[in-house]
């Protein structure tokens, strides 16, 4: 026992004289995308710190990011249609492939087993095996008017299943891949004008697309799927003339509140309120701008909303009993994402133009502090592993 133990001190000892990284979890872990530069900033959040760098990810003007299910590896998806692999214990870059020539975003699946991307050009969804970015399955848009399909909001679903919309096509499918060698493909057609992103709710059950040609968003009940899609908060800026949208909202950051949903309007300065026993509009709440995000501190009780431009140096916080907005701040110009702490303590958000991610205190709305990082976008933390549809 006594030789165990003394081999266990000296080779502690050696580790130590070799200057090896201390072991740490991954928890507390997760990335900002710098946009301009293909590259991305490995952080943490209990001190608030940037751990390290990791460049050649291509084009990341519009990237997003998934977590494996031990939060350790990320998987980035780039408008050039690169899927990238990185570490975020070492900071390094696994692997990476072109997959396609312009992509959308993605989803891991349900086991932590497959990572399906979406994709403008050539449209479609293809899906890879996360140990080893081989493509395993590669499912072609093609609309009921034999034409292919940009493809958006896909997101991973219960049962080993994927949902994503054809924006082009206005439909909306349900992939089963429980067979990977044999995707199983239900088809809704005529869901509506052009899809153009979605969400799913926190426990998977209802795929909600907004709609970009017209008002009202298409809901799936994947609960039972065989009742077909629904238009829900249709007409909802009927006899009202929409203002030129300069940036297409996000639906990926909504909000679900008790039995309240949260939806940013399109092309109007609202954020709509809906029941969620029967999703019908029950209210809307005045903004500064045009929401792109509209988020859920992890307690729901706030909703923080970035806006797009020319308001887009403003984030507002809505209090959700009263239905009224709260705190308005200026970070300044190109306020692109916000990020909530696992508990949500504090916020992070990302100021494009000023080069820096601000971290904000969500109850007294104090600033706490600054990172200095080069055209940030996307924040994602490693706490999205263990979501649905995220």
């Amino acid at each position: 026992m006594m030789k165990k133990l003394a081999l266990s001190l000296s080779l502690s000892l050696l580790s130590l004289s070799m200057g090896c990284t201390p072991l740490r979890g991954v928890g507390d872990m997760g990335l900002v995308v710098e946009r301009a530069s293909g590259s991305i900033r490995v952080i943490e959040t209990t001190t608030n710190t940037i751990l390290s760098r990791t460049e050649g990810l291509g084009d990341l003007s519009h990237a997003s990011a998934v977590y494996s299910r031990d939060g350790r590896y990320a998987f980035l998806f780039g408008r050039d249609g690169g899927l990238s692999k990185v570490d975020l214990l070492t900071g390094k870059r696994v692997q990476r492939v072109v997959q396609a020539g312009n992509s959308i975003g993605g989803a891991i699946s349900q086991d932590g087993r497959l990572v399906a991307v979406s994709n403008y050009t050539p449209g479609g969804v293809r899906i890879f095996d996360t140990s080893s970015l081989a493509l395993v399955a590669d499912i072609p848009a093609i609309g009921s008017d034999g034409k292919t399909s940009k493809v958006v909001g896909l997101v991973d679903a219960p049962g080993q299943q994927f949902v994503f919309s054809l924006f082009d096509a206005g439909e909306i499918w349900l992939a089963d891949l429980t067979e990977v060698d044999r995707p199983k493909i239900t088809r809704f057609t005529q869901v509506g004008d052009k899809p153009y992103d979605a969400l799913i709710t926190p426990n998977g059950r209802f795929y909600i697309a907004g709609l970009f040609g017209e008002d009202g968003l298409s809901l799936l009940d994947l609960w039972h799927p065989e009742k077909g899609v629904r238009k829900i908060l249709q007409d909802y800026g009927k006899g009202e003339a929409k203002l030129p949208v300069y940036k297409m909202p996000h639906l990926e950051g909504w909000a679900v509140a008790g039995d309240l949903a949260f939806f940013p309007a399109v092309g109007r300065h609202e954020v709509l309120v809906a029941d969620t026993n029967t999703w019908k509009l029950k209210g809307r709440i005045p903004v500064h701008g045009q929401p792109v995000f509209v988020m859920s501190r992890p307690d729901d009780r706030q909703l923080w909303v970035n806006f797009a431009h020319p308001d887009n140096d403003t984030v507002q916080v809505i209090d959700v009993p009263s239905l009224a907005v709260v705190k308005t701040l200026q970070p300044g110009s190109g306020v692109m994402h916000m990020e909530f702490t696992p508990r949500g303590e504090h916020v992070w958000v990302s100021v494009r133009d000023a080069d820096r991610v601000d971290v904000y205190h969500t109850g007294t709305f104090e600033k706490l502090g600054s990172l200095e990082v080069e055209k940030p976008s996307g924040i994602f933390f490693g706490s999205r592993a263990h979501k649905i549809g995220l």
